[in-house]
Parts: C-alpha cells; structure tokens; sequence
C-alpha cells in the first residue's frame, strides 16, 4: 500500500508540472494529499485572491484555513463520485455568469481583474466553472448526508432557546411586507422585427456554412447563463425549460438544422440541437432581447406616477390597483410579494433588506409603514426591464430573538446545528478512512479536524 501511495504521489508530480508559480516566482509544491487528490500551494493561493476579489473577509490564517477547505471539499467529491452526483450545465453557465460578474463588480472591470488575477477572463472562466461545478457537486452530496428536514417539536426549539446564555441569543433582522405594481413599457413593432430580422441572418448565416451556430451565440447572444459557452444549455428535460422553448426545442431532430425563431418571457431565440438522450437533450440557444425606447419608458413611468398619485388621494387603494400590474405572480394576491431566496422567509411574505431585489430594497429602505414609493425602474429575473411602485405594508425592526415572535426563524437554527454535527460526524469517519499526507511546514495550525494531522504523522511514522 506504501509502495503504491508512493507511486500515485510520483504521477501527481508528473501531472501538476511542477509548474513556475507567476505571483512570486517561487517553484510550486504540493502542501497536502487527501486520497489521491493533490493540493497544490498556487491552489491555496488562488482561493486566496479569488476570496479578496469577491469582497470576502478571511477570518484567520489563510494559509491554515484554506488548505482545511479545500481538503473538506475533496472529501465531499470523492463521496460525489461514488454516489454518480451530476451538474446540469446550464446550472454551472449560470452560476458562472454570476461569479465573473461578482468578481468584475469588486475589481472594477474586466481588465482590472484580469490584471489582478494573472490571468485572461478566458482562462479564469475556466477556472471558475470547475470551482461551480464542484461547489454544486458538494452541496447535494451534503443534502443526501443530512437528508430530510428534521421533524423538530416545539418543546425541542424552546429547549435550545432556554439553554442559550442571554449574550448569545440569535439577532433577528428587520424584516418587511412590500406590495408592488408593475407595468412593461410597450416594445415597438419595429424593434421586434429587427430583432427577427438578426436571428433569420443567423440562421441563414449558419444554415449556408459560413458561420458556426456556437461562435454567433459567443458574439450575439444575450442569455448570461449561455454565451459564452457557445449558447449550449446542457442536458436537460421539458420541465426545466420555457414551455414555447421546450416545444420547439423537442421538436427538433437534425443537428445540422436551426428552428424557427420563438418567442419566450425573456425574449425571441433560435434553437439548435446537440444530441438526444431518451427524455432529456441538449441544446444550444441563441437569445436576443427586444429594446425599450426612452419614450416607451417615460410613458410607463407616467402611468404608475398616476396610479401612486390618484391612491394617495384615497380615488382607490392600491390593493384595487394591482388588477393593473403586469406582474403576475403577485396581481391575485393584493400585489403582496413573497420569498423565493432560500432563507428561513422562503414561501412567505417575509423578507429581511438583503432578500429584496435590490432596486426594491433601495426605495423601501427609507419608506414608513402605508407610503407608497415614486415609480421606478427595475430588471425582472427573466432580463425585461419595468416600471414598478410598491407599498411597504409591514416592518418588523431587528431585534434579539424570542420564542413568541420568532419561533420559525430558531426551528431553522437548531435544525441547521443538527445538520452539522451530522455532517462533522462524517467527515471525521471520512477522514479516518482516508488517506492524508501534509507538508511538515503546513502542518503547524489550530485545524477545525485535528484527525487530519494524526493521520498525515501516522503516514510519515510508516
């Protein structure tokens, strides 16, 4: 077994290159093994500057706590193998797009971080796709370790809270009920033929060879999610996708061909198929979003400046008004928003300032319980842009939790220490059974698992 853990750690050597770290010139070197997973000290430093480029504050030694995570995560992977865990693509192209977003908003600009993370943003996405993909993998392998919710009674919750000292009760965050009428400004005929006129050229462009269906979507289109891999959404099934799309998109039986143009909530598409697999498929898309003019936006804003106006001098309430909001998820229920964040206010009308979309959350901020906000301008989930108004109808201010008011929001602490002392108990058994080996240097540290250097020291005694 010696011989053979020997031979893997010469193959890794091998493999990595024994690559020229670029940020100070200093040979690479590999700081740990977990199983047969090497990691490297460029690995430990580009988490390191990918936390700093994000906004993220590291709390204590780095060159401590990031080794520990990424050997964490390495464990959750290979349990992702074993039970054949998967990622949708179109789940890691989305989460991509976010990410680069994320880190270009902290940095600046694109230049900016390239400049700071030695790299182009080509060779960074990749980086980064692999880094979603294995945080994805290694959330649903914690969720098949947790399982289910636990089915906590209420003497359980009071239990907790009766045993907390009194500086260590939970702060609730204020939480507020927001109301909100929309409107869409109307999308002149003119700019939807345009924009029809685009996808025929594609497909024209495509269908006589003179393009590349993925290259055009790389240029052209404007799903965030897609684009820059070539418009490719991954495997996936009917439900996951538009209905419109979903219709054409299965209809579709020649690679080399190109649909007609759809028409979805997010805007007109061209859709091409890569490959069936029974029920499932993947596609590749291209999406291109009709303008809103200027005047079209004034007009809309005029409108709900109207509404706002004729509810503030009692001609109707805003609950009568919310017939006339183009938002449909909310024009059945009083214009009353609920909370799809996962959070402990999911499914409800709760929802702390960080939960609210952001230009929400803006204009709300500085409202009085009644008010009802100036119209203003903001970006749904499916990329449109609309007018909006909203009324603040509750504020709950933050506060330190208590039993009466609060109950949900401690079920949802207990029930989260719960899952980590079941996820703690793993990971000390995976460790166990695992095989480690760290560098004496990098062995010096207050580990969260002290198993990990009994382990490495068991292996270096051999």
């Amino acid at each position: 077994m010696q011989k053979a853990r020997k031979l893997i750690l010469l193959l890794i050597l091998l493999g990595s290159g024994i690559m020229s770290y670029a940020q100070n010139n200093v040979i690479d070197e590999i700081i740990w093994v977990v199983g047969d997973e090497a990691i490297l000290k460029s690995d430990v430093e580009k988490v390191r500057l990918g936390m700093l480029s994000r906004g993220e504050r590291i709390e204590g030694d780095p060159y401590c706590l990031i080794p520990e995570q990424l050997a964490v995560q390495k464990l959750f992977l290979d349990q992702a193998k074993i039970d054949s865990i998967d990622v949708p693509a179109s789940v890691v192209n989305s989460g991509l797009s976010r990410y680069e977003n994320n880190v270009i908003a902290n940095l600046g600009s694109k230049e900016k971080a390239e400049e700071y993370l030695g790299a182009t943003m080509n060779q960074l996405r990749e980086e980064w796709r692999e880094q979603i993909r294995s945080d994805y993998l290694v959330t649903e392998v914690k969720k098949t370790l947790v399982g289910k919710k636990s089915n906590l009674t209420p003497s359980e919750v009071r239990r907790y809270y009766a045993q907390l000292p009194k500086d260590s009760l939970p702060y609730i965050p204020t939480t507020v009920e927001v109301q909100i009428i929309t409107n869409e400004p109307v999308v002149p005929l003119k700019e939807i033929d345009q924009v029809k006129d685009r996808l025929r050229d594609y497909t024209n462009r495509v269908n006589s060879g003179s393009a590349d269906f993925s290259t055009l979507a790389i240029m052209y289109s404007e799903d965030p999610g897609s684009a820059a891999n070539g418009g490719e959404l991954g495997f996936t099934g009917r439900a996951l996708l538009a209905p419109e799309f979903a219709s054409v998109a299965f209809s579709l039986s020649d690679p080399k061909k190109v649909s007609n143009i759809v028409e979805t909530e997010y805007g007109f598409h061209i859709i091409q198929l890569i490959e069936r697999r029974g029920d499932r498929a993947n596609f590749r898309h291209i999406l291109i979003r009709p303008k809103v003019s200027p005047e079209e936006m004034s007009k809309a804003t005029h409108r709900l400046d109207s509404i706002a106006s004729d509810i503030r001098a009692n001609k109707f309430t805003f609950e009568d008004a919310t017939v006339l909001s183009f938002d449909k998820d909310t024009r059945k229920n009083n214009g009353l928003m609920v909370n799809r964040k996962e959070s402990v206010n999911y499914g409800t009308p709760r929802f702390t300032m960080e939960e609210l979309p952001t230009e929400v959350g803006k204009v709300v901020n500085t409202m009085k319980v009644g008010d009802i906000s100036p119209s203003f301008t903001m970006k749904l989930a499916n990329g449109k842009d609309v007018v909006a108004i909203v009324k603040l109808k509750t504020r709950t201010e933050g506060h330190v939790a208590n039993v009466s008011d609060d109950y949900q929001a401690l079920k949802e602490i207990v029930e989260n220490k719960k899952h980590e002392e079941v996820l703690k108990k793993w990971l000390q058994t995976k460790i166990k059974d695992t095989y480690v080996r760290i560098d004496k240097d990098w062995e010096n540290c207050d580990f969260q698992y002290p198993d990990w250097v009994k382990k490495s020291q068991a292996v270096s005694n051999k």
